[in-house]
């Protein structure tokens, strides 16, 4: 074999080097057939890259969610996304400014925008997509690459649409990489496991405590890390004390899986999650704060929590919730719940409107 092949990256080692280089400000290319597009993340994209990109003589476009354009009173010309025209004289602070909407209160941005039209936005609505999996704000500055341009791109990371849209809709495999009795509190009998993607993402842990029967329903607990919740005991959410408490229950019952996926802000991010409560104390709920960043109530990969509990021999659970969607998104990946066990701890004086917010729009049990 030649050695230049084997040592080849595969698709999803690309895509993995893509999401990177957004977060370093770096652009990508994304082809379409013979076509070849450039994508740069607005958050991330700096003055000097904004004038490279800008002597290619091309136009440059802002692709931002529809969530996002009706926030700036944007109505899309298509269903999900938003394609605008940047104008040549603006700053990357325009570009900034139109993505972020921390100062949209205090600094409203005034039209008109000019939308461009026709296409079917698959390139940007994959470079949006990307730029979440990278934890970015969702919106990229885009531009085709035509003419005698080719050689620009040369050493740039590139992927095909079609592996782009399978690698965004198709989790990465898991694997278990490392196990070790970890003495609880809640129990002396625990096991920690850590389990890795292989696209190099985010490991994701599963505390094992007792030796639950795999042919029977195991009392779990699908959690999505919060650093401000878990760790620094913040009270605008109840995700410590759901936690803990899911911890507690599982120890009193001597058995039990608590997965604890690192998913943080509903699948946003920690900084974007920041974001959202800053806009939470400008007077938006959170569900308001998701939308006007352009993300959807929530970001979060349920089915990896399934993969999870399959790849440790369990098919069916009691799940410790209050989200009638996480039962349904699990029965959907292959695992059943046989129970919705609730799990009602947390409320406090601080975050009373945060959960009503969860109970009204989110569907939330409370």
């Amino acid at each position: 074999m030649d050695a230049r092949m084997s040592l080849k990256l595969t698709s999803d080692e690309q895509i993995a080097r893509m999401r990177a280089d957004l977060r370093m400000g770096v652009p990508v290319v994304i082809c379409n057939g013979p076509e070849k597009w450039l994508a740069a993340a607005a958050e991330t994209l700096g003055p000097d890259r904004l004038a490279d990109l800008r002597g290619l003589g091309c136009t440059l476009e802002l692709a931002l969610t529809d969530l996002r354009a009706h926030s700036l009173e944007i109505f899309p010309n298509e269903a999900d996304v938003v394609r605008l025209r940047i104008p040549r004289d603006v700053t990357i602070d325009w570009i900034r400014s139109l993505s972020d909407p921390s100062d949209d209160l205090e600094n409203p941005l005034d039209g008109p925008f000019e939308q461009i039209g026709g296409g079917c936005g698959d390139i940007h609505r994959a470079a949006i997509a990307l730029a979440k999996q990278a934890r970015l704000l969702p919106s990229v500055v885009v531009l085709q690459v035509t003419g005698d341009l080719e050689g620009v791109t040369d050493g740039l990371h590139c992927a095909d649409i079609t592996e782009l849209r399978t690698a965004i809709h198709d989790s990465s495999p898991l694997s278990l990489v490392s196990s070790a009795r970890v003495p609880l509190r809640v129990s002396h009998d625990a096991k920690v496991h850590v389990f890795r993607p292989q696209d190099g993402g985010d490991e994701h842990y599963a505390i094992e405590v007792g030796n639950p029967d795999r042919s029977k329903p195991v009392l779990s607990r699908l959690h999505s890390a919060c650093f401000t919740g878990d760790l620094i005991g913040s009270l605008k959410c109840d995700c410590g004390p759901q936690l803990h408490g899911a911890l507690e229950q599982i120890g009193a019952e001597g058995e039990g899986v608590l997965l604890y996926m690192n998913q943080e802000g509903r699948g946003i991010g920690l900084a974007n999650k920041m974001r959202a409560y800053s806009l939470q104390d400008q007077g938006f709920d959170t569900v308001e704060a998701n939308h006007r960043l352009g993300f959807e109530d929530d970001e979060r990969n349920f089915r990896l929590g399934a993969e999870i509990l399959k790849a440790m021999g369990f098919s069916s659970v009691r799940l410790m919730t209050n989200n009638p969607k996480k039962v349904e998104r699990m029965n959907s990946a292959g695992v059943e719940v046989v129970e919705r066990v609730p799990l009602k701890v947390g409320r406090n004086a601080i975050n009373a409107g945060y959960l009503e917010t969860k109970a009204k729009k989110s569907g939330h049990l409370l």
